[in-house]
């Protein structure tokens, strides 16, 4: 069976950062390989995210540069 999450009231920008952290703080108890890169990665997956809901929910949008 699916487990749901309940996200309350926090925004996708607050989720996505909360994530972020989440997981680097993970990866830097970890000794440097696959695991900490795969953690990292997930990161900067995260981070660009952020970036690219930011840059849609701008009132004056422009194509990155």
């Amino acid at each position: 069976m699916l487990e749901r999450h309940s996200f309350g009231h926090e925004s996708l920008k607050d989720r996505l950062a909360s994530f972020a952290k989440d997981v680097r703080e993970k990866a830097a108890l970890l000794p440097p390989g696959m695991e900490q890169d795969e953690l990292l990665r997930k990161a900067r997956h995260a981070d660009t995210a952020f970036h690219m809901d930011e840059w849609l929910s701008s009132p004056g949008r422009q194509p990155p540069k």
